[in-house]
Formats: structure tokens, C-alpha cells, sequence
């Protein structure tokens, strides 16, 4: 069985409608900043703080581990089986490029790495050539 490559595993394993939002969304900004190249600077300092959605994934498995962490050792043992599930989640995102949350972060709007960095190569290139 051959893994998709880390960039590209997540659009890969992402519906075509959130992929095609995410790519309407990186286009509409770049045509906005050809016409307004003086607000390039403040959309890379924008682009810097954006989480991507490996950044997303990890916090959210991490926050919920450490709930049920707390809960199963302070109110019921039971918890103990929500950092299971979603140690699981979180390998198998990273072995397949998918888990369950993905689908709705993608909806949402959180890209790959490459997807920002996409769009911050692009204002670049206009801030260059203006």
C-alpha cells in the first residue's frame, strides 16, 4: 500500500466542493490584492498567524486527550477511552491523510501549509512585479 505524500494527503482525502471553496477563496484574495498591492503587507502578516489545518488537528486531539484524561481519572473511568479514540484519530491522520474531524474543518475553511503558502507565494509575485 503506497501513502499519499504529506502535502497533498489532506486535499486528497477532502471533498472536491471544500477543495474547490479553499481554491475560490485563495483566488478572490489574490485578484482583491492585485488591485490594493499597498495591503499585501498586512495579509502576510495575517497569512504568518494562520493555522493551518495540521495545527487544527493536533490542538483539537490534545484538548480532547487531556479532557478525557481528567475526566476519567477525577469522575469516571470510562472517559479514559476519548484519548484512545482519538490517539487513533490522530494516526490515522497521520498514516492516511484523514480522520474524522477533517471534513468539517476543511468546511469550515482550514487549509494545508501549501494552500497558504500558495496564496503568499501569489501576493508576493503582484507585490514583485507592482
Amino acid at each position: 500500500m503506497r501513502l499519499p505524500s504529506t502535502a497533498h494527503r489532506v486535499t486528497l482525502n477532502t471533498s472536491d466542493l471544500s477543495n474547490q471553496r479553499i481554491n475560490e477563496q485563495t483566488t478572490r484574495s489574490l485578484s482583491y490584492f492585485q488591485n490594493y498591492p499597498e495591503e499585501i503587507p498586512a495579509r502576510l502578516y495575517e497569512l504568518d498567524a494562520e493555522w493551518d489545518i495540521e495545527r487544527m488537528l493536533e490542538a483539537n486531539a490534545s484538548v480532547l486527550s487531556l479532557v478525557g484524561l481528567g475526566l476519567g481519572l477525577t469522575v469516571n473511568r470510562r472517559f479514559l477511552t476519548l484519548p484512545v479514540i482519538v490517539s487513533t484519530f490522530l494516526l490515522q491522520h497521520a498514516v492516511q491523510g484523514w480522520c474524522p474531524p477533517l471534513p468539517v474543518m476543511r468546511r469550515l475553511g482550514f487549509r494545508t501549509q501549501t494552500e497558504i503558502e500558495a496564496e503568499r507565494y501569489g501576493l508576493l509575485s503582484i507585490q514583485h512585479n507592482s
